[in-house]
């Protein structure tokens, strides 16, 4: 039975899990105070280890949310995840964000689920999954449109977008009775299946060379005088 922890750290939401063959056992999340991630990402793994009952030792495997999303909070989740699975001497498992923010919605056979995150401007990070959360097209930064997702809301199914770009989104894409709005941000409960399931196929990632999935350059922007 793999016990495996589950960190996503890619927007505010700093969110830890253990789970025990996909079932969650204990989480502890917190997007309430924007990136405090440096100062509780490691409190939340002592006191999801406690909840469990469990050890560092008795980790089978550590997986981390992969990215595109907040610069800083995909450094500080990779180099811990990285950091406990070299001195633990276990299996690095890596979840690309999109789909970990997909798992958050369920809908019927034949829908589908565009999950998005806020990026600069009219920008958002997404990606469109079926019903049974296989990913119909690849993480990308896309520009919102009227006709950006025009395919899938056309389509005649019900199109779920899940996010925080919500508000964003729906100024081109009006709700409606086919077209669903969820506010949600990745969690770390909604990794446990893809990550039990990726343990058993020893889906593992190189510890000393995996890097975070950041998608675009990082950008500085001068403080105003």
């Amino acid at each position: 039975m793999a016990k495996i922890l589950l960190l996503e750290t890619t927007t505010t939401n700093c969110s830890v899990a253990l789970c025990e063959n996909e079932n969650i056992i204990a989480l502890y999340e917190d997007a309430e105070n924007g990136y405090s991630h440096a100062e509780k990402l490691h409190l939340f793994i002592e006191k999801a280890l406690q909840d469990a009952k469990l050890s560092l030792q008795q980790l089978d495997a550590i997986a981390v949310s992969k990215g595109p999303g907040s610069y800083t909070g995909l450094r500080i989740g990779v180099s811990a995840a990285k950091g406990l699975c070299y001195s633990l001497s276990i299996p690095l498992i890596a979840i690309e964000t999109m789909e970990i923010l997909a798992r958050g919605a369920q809908i019927e056979t034949g829908d589908f689920i565009i999950p998005m995150l806020d990026a600069r401007r009219m920008e958002v990070y997404t990606a469109v999954f079926d019903a049974a959360y296989k990913q119909l097209e690849n993480t990308s930064a896309k520009i919102l449109t009227a006709d950006a997702y025009k395919e899938y809301v056309a389509s005649g199914s019900s199109v779920c977008f899940i996010g925080n770009a919500n508000e964003k989104c729906e100024t081109f894409i009006p709700s409606s009775e086919k077209i669903n709005y969820v506010a949600s941000l990745p969690s770390a409960k909604n990794m446990a299946v893809v990550a039990s399931e990726k343990y058993k196929q020893h889906l593992f990632e190189d510890v000393a060379y995996f890097e975070p999935f950041y998608l675009k350059d990082f950008v500085v922007t001068p403080k105003k005088k």
